[in-house]
């Protein structure tokens, strides 16, 4: 699955070689995976940056500078987070993205974010949305079955949004719907905690590794697909060289929290995408886990959903693959009881709103 991009994010001196047809590809197929802010730090990092043509330094320097001011913004917020929820005795900890920026990971270094994520345990979640609406934080406007949705069948409350500031919080009691098959106990999540930040918490190294991955592969929409399978390579590669038992335990604390199928797709495809250094011990363990998952079918939906959806990466059928990804999702998270009828729901309502939206335009032209 090696392309331009990612051959370039592990070996930024290619960039050197590049002509302006390349550049161009690079910069374009960076930007549409979400990744162009963590390729200039790669650049800077190896020295390169500075023998780009200049157009292309532009383009790079111009989304690090957006990244860098997510980053203070998100810091920004996290203040205001953290007096909300210490108003009620609730520890602040933090999931994907706000946590690897506020950590200073290697895949925190020009992320780029569209949200805050919180873990909160559910006998908390109340006070926690009270307490985050008191500080300006608000839900937006949801049909009634989207709130049953969100609150009796997700592992999060509706996202809730600051209407001055823009930031967006999701608040979740655990990592997977509760209607989803791993059994994933929350409270072993929550045992682990480190502080990140000034009196704000993150999931321990091994359970970020394993969240991340989770969060990926339960995943219905891809389009971010690639920075999210760059986060785990990271995290693998820091992890694994700072802690020295990192890899002795990863297998065994995902066995305990239920989520090895989560964990052998995010081993095998960081290996197979970005060529993430995997103990041999390890890799026998993954494939022990593997015998009951149909691995050529996923090989043929995931070469498709980890590459540029750009026209000269695309493979046939991705369509198809994301389609098939999206549907796979929702089998994950529901059983077929209650995925069927959801999903026939959304369809419908999709199906309406777009009758109503181009009825709409009609009639603004006819006016």
């Amino acid at each position: 699955m090696n392309h331009l991009l990612n051959g370039t994010l592990l070996t930024p001196e290619r960039a050197g070689e590049f002509n302006d047809r390349d550049l161009s590809i690079l910069v374009r197929h960076a930007r549409s995976c979400g990744l162009l802010a963590a390729l200039c730090v790669r650049l800077k990092q190896t020295n390169q940056f500075e023998g780009l043509p200049i157009e292309a330094q532009r383009h790079l320097h111009s989304a690090l500078v957006v990244a860098d001011k997510q980053a203070r913004d998100l810091k920004y917020e996290l203040k205001w987070i953290k007096r909300a929820l210490d108003s009620v005795n609730i520890k602040s900890v933090l999931l994907k993205g706000a946590a690897y920026i506020l950590a200073d990971l290697p895949s925190g270094r020009g992320r780029l974010i569209s949200d805050i994520d919180l873990l909160i345990p559910k006998s908390k979640i109340e006070d926690a949305e009270c307490a985050l609406k008191e500080f300006g934080w608000h839900n937006g406007e949801y049909s009634a079955y989207d709130e049953r949705y969100y609150r009796q069948w997700m592992h999060e409350i509706p996202p809730l949004g600051h209407p001055k500031r823009g930031s967006t919080i999701d608040v979740h009691h655990t990592i997977l719907p509760p209607t989803a098959a791993p059994n994933v106990d929350a409270n072993l999540l929550f045992a682990n905690t480190v502080e990140i930040g000034d009196g704000l918490y993150g999931l321990a190294p091994i359970d970020m590794v394993i969240h991340s991955a989770t969060h990926l592969f339960h995943e219905g929409e891809f389009h971010h697909g690639l920075r999210d399978l760059w986060d785990i390579d990271r995290m693998l590669r820091d992890f694994s060289a700072r802690i020295p038992t990192f890899w002795r335990e990863l297998a065994p604390r995902a066995e305990q929290l239920d989520l090895t199928d989560s964990l052998f797709h995010g081993l095998v495809y960081s290996n197979q995408v970005f060529s993430t250094p995997l103990p041999n011990h390890v890799v026998s363990q993954a494939s022990n886990w593997s015998r009951k998952l149909k691995k050529p079918m996923m090989n043929f939906l995931f070469k498709r959903a980890f590459s540029p959806d750009q026209p000269e990466t695309r493979w046939p059928l991705t369509d198809t693959a994301l389609n098939a990804l999206y549907v796979r999702s929702h089998y994950l998270r529901m059983p077929l009881r209650l995925l069927m009828p959801h999903l026939l729901r959304k369809a419908w309502t999709r199906r309406f709103q777009d009758k109503q939206t181009s009825e709409g335009i009609t009639n603004a032209a006819e006016a």
